[in-house]
């Protein structure tokens, strides 16, 4: 019997290896995150499993925004395959409010990335004194 539909036939293995892939649905990003609150802290956990943290890995807050970069030399692999994802890598996230970014921590242990920062209840205001010129 002759195929109706012309062009490559799809077989079940790589419908499966395309519905791994999050791509044409989402945004896929390589650095996945964990986000939570707890005991007065907000806490982030990145996977970067064979980064050297020391080299490879950044972590910075500015205006409210956290992000991590990191970033993997591509290896040739001339027999075989590789799925590994090589090259620059970022994520961000927005930072609740009433978190400190000026006390943030980061510990790296096992290809896990934990940032830390404390968490108030009390959204950070400061009072503005008027100063008064005379015309």
């Amino acid at each position: 019997m002759t195929s109706l539909i012309p062009g490559p036939r799809l077989t079940l293995p790589s419908i499966a290896a395309w519905l791994e892939n999050p791509w044409p649905f989402s945004e896929h990003n390589p650095v996945r995150v964990e986000e939570s609150a707890e005991d007065g802290k907000y806490l982030i956990r990145a996977e970067l499993p064979g980064f050297d943290p020391e080299k490879n890995i950044s972590v910075t807050a500015h205006e409210g925004l956290l992000t991590i970069s990191a970033e993997r030399e591509a290896k040739t692999v001339e027999h075989g395959r590789s799925e590994f994802y090589y090259g620059k890598f970022s994520r961000s996230v927005s930072l609740p409010p009433g978190a400190d970014a000026t006390k943030i921590t980061a510990a790296y242990k096992d290809g896990i990335l934990e940032i830390s920062m404390p968490l108030s209840d009390k959204p950070h205001e400061k009072q503005v004194k008027i100063k008064v010129g005379k015309s």
